[in-house]
């Protein structure tokens, strides 16, 4: 038996450079980090006992005799990837909802491949699991997807993610001192809008809309390069990483028409009005998550003027996928 562990993640700035269409012309570039909010998964392999073949466990359960039955988009293409031949069991537990601008679908997918890898008795350099995991969504699902969310899932930490014009991926953890970062994860506030919604349509356009989009992306790619020192720079107060982050969703806005709406807004204009100093929506738009970075002395006034919200307490997440129990079992070889 496998378990495995994969974190989601926040995505500050860069965000739309991380997708092909841009980068493989341009150079991409992203900052974010990963957070203690987990996708869960526990897989074995299936004894021949049943009259199915595979279990699939999520929001609903799939028994199933041959692979290309399955419903969900991860398990079925992931499991034809790896050319599973024996039955399987795979349950997934999450904290996050989909579709909720964490990056959850790319949590899974990561998680699913290293799980499958550990079930196999091997363990992958993380730049192969995020990899893997953005060829199976982006050319095998054929998702609405960047790359930036899979390798958040992989490595977890705070980092600046370079996507190259040739394809390849640097990650360059950003090392702060412990009360820096300390300060810094206490000064983001997460909250839960209550909406789930389908980022499909919304990332087609703005894939659509890419020639369209070019300065306005290549700003929010500068923007991770300012990002990053200050967050470096001990000379530097972070309260403009604040203000940056406020500057990247003015730009993010203009990205596609359906990014925000009029909830969206007002929960943008409360924060900032009871002592936010930036935020931005997470993910495509129209819903999910927002983050914003306020002050600790002004946190309680941004939670109460936000109290029909959620707000989730998190830390970060500087492990990435990880396989927490592997226990042999029912071994079909």
């Amino acid at each position: 038996m496998i378990i495995s562990r994969t974190p989601h993640r926040i995505s500050f700035f860069g965000g739309g450079t991380d997708y092909p269409e841009y980068y493989l012309r341009y150079g991409g570039k992203t900052l974010g980090v990963a957070i203690d909010k987990y996708s869960y998964l526990n897989i074995r392999k299936l004894p021949p006992f049943f009259n199915h073949k595979h279990r699939i466990v999520y929001s609903k359960q799939e028994n199933v005799n041959n692979i290309n039955e399955i419903e969900h988009p991860s398990v079925r293409e992931t499991l034809k990837y790896f050319n599973i031949n024996y039955g399987i069991s795979i349950h997934h537990d999450g904290d996050i909802p989909a579709r909720s601008g964490m990056g959850s679908s790319s949590a899974f997918t990561v998680g699913l491949i290293n799980s499958l890898h550990a079930l196999d008795e091997k363990k992958v350099p993380k730049i192969l699991l995020a990899k893997e995991a953005i060829h199976i969504e982006q050319n095998l699902i054929k998702e609405n997807v960047g790359s930036q969310d899979q390798v958040f899932a992989a490595y977890g930490g705070l980092n600046s993610i370079s996507f190259l014009k040739n394809g390849e991926i640097l990650v360059e953890a950003l090392k702060l001192n412990i009360e820096r970062k300390n300060i810094l994860e206490k000064n983001i506030l997460l909250f839960f809008s209550g909406v789930s919604r389908t980022a499909s349509e919304i990332l087609e356009e703005q894939r659509n809309k890419t020639n369209i989009n070019i300065p306005n992306l290549d700003k929010m790619k500068d923007l991770v390069e300012e990002a990053s020192d200050i967050l470096i720079n001990s000379n530097r107060k972070l309260d403009e990483f604040g203000e940056l982050l406020n500057m990247t969703w003015e730009l993010k806005k203009t990205l596609s028409s359906q990014v925000t709406n009029n909830e969206i807004d007002t929960i943008y204009q409360k924060a900032m009005k009871a002592g936010a100093i930036g935020g931005k929506l997470l993910g495509a738009g129209g819903g999910g998550f927002m983050a914003f970075y306020v002050k600790e002395e002004n946190q309680k006034s941004v939670i109460s003027a936000l109290k029909e919200y959620l707000h989730i307490p998190f830390n970060f997440d500087f492990e990435g996928s990880k396989i927490i129990i592997n226990e042999p079992n029912y071994r079909n070889k």
